[in-house]
């Protein structure tokens, strides 16, 4: 099993490369990643954006210019729409929010006639490697969706169950995350996590092992659940964290990212190519270890059709 960042990058390696698009290109975070990316053969990027602006940024870079595929749009809007309709004719396995807000890329991705909706659920999947934990925790909906109910829910274990055996995790376990680890009625979140350990005891939910609720320090902590006499598959070995709603995914998400030593990667999935959707404060490390996992997710989409 994949255990950190390294070894993910080492995957993608072994695949065959894969074409990045990317909406409004000329950000410096963003074009250092798809630098590194390229320098290391994990991905090749289409540029589309102003191309005097990225030309400006890539010379800052020593970045040449000449190993990408430049598509000039200075117009953001028209940009993001270009960006998109690369991955949807099948020139592009996978786009990239770049220099522009998170509202208007997502419009270009959800586009009615020509974007990336499948029909389904559209959730996001962040990815941690932490210090001192023997694999990576998969977060998820930190990011898009607000506050989903039990059908929801059921899509994004299922969404982040395709990202988790993408890099590596043959069975995930997954914690559905409450307040505590007992069901109570006035709790829904205790009560959503109940129904979905019992819809995968049926194999209504498959290719993964689900328990809860489970408070977050029994999910992740052998020692914690011990302490507490909590058992089951998942307690203290949680790969896939599912959280209540998107505040209490978005502050273990931050408080990950600048309170502890961590590398982490994200990106959107439930669409018919991966999106990596990063937020304009992330390191240019972090945007590339996600266009590294954007390239095992759409290597697994990829495989399914062909066997399907």
């Amino acid at each position: 099993m994949i255990k950190n960042f390294e070894e993910v990058l080492q995957k993608v390696k072994h695949q065959k490369i894969k074409k990045l698009a990317v909406a409004v290109a000329q950000d410096r975070h963003v074009l250092e990643a798809i630098k590194d990316a390229d320098e290391q053969g994990i991905a090749q990027a289409i540029l589309v954006g102003d191309r005097v602006k990225i030309a400006a940024i890539a010379e800052q870079l020593y970045m040449d210019l000449t190993r990408f595929e430049l598509v000039d749009e200075a117009d953001n809007n028209k940009a993001a729409l270009k960006a998109v309709e690369l991955a949807v004719l099948g020139k592009a396995d996978m786009v990239m929010k770049g220099l522009i807000d998170t509202a208007s890329f997502l419009r270009a991705v959800l586009n009615k006639e020509n974007g990336l909706r499948t029909g389904k659920l559209m959730s996001h999947v962040a990815v941690f490697e932490i210090n001192n934990f023997d694999r990576l925790i998969f977060l998820t909906d930190g990011a898009f969706n607000m506050y989903p109910e039990l059908k929801d829910k059921i899509d994004i274990v299922n969404n982040a169950v395709v990202v988790a055996k993408a890099v590596g995790v043959e069975n995930p376990k997954v914690a559905p995350v409450c307040a505590v680890e007992v069901v109570n009625p006035s709790m829904p979140a205790t009560v959503d996590a109940a129904i979905l350990s019992k819809m995968n005891d049926r194999g209504q939910i498959k290719g993964c092992i689900i328990d809860g609720p489970l408070a977050l320090d029994n999910a992740i902590s052998e020692e914690a659940a011990a302490h507490k006499g909590v058992k089951g598959p998942v307690a203290g070995k949680a790969d896939i964290l599912l959280v209540p709603n998107i505040e209490a995914g978005n502050i273990m998400y931050k408080t990950l990212t600048y309170t502890s030593n961590c590398k982490n990667g994200g990106l959107l999935i439930g669409t018919s190519a991966p999106v990596v959707l990063t937020s304009r404060s992330d390191s240019h490390e972090s945007k590339m270890y996600s266009i590294a996992l954007a390239a095992l997710v759409a290597d697994e989409i990829r495989t399914f059709k062909s066997e399907t």
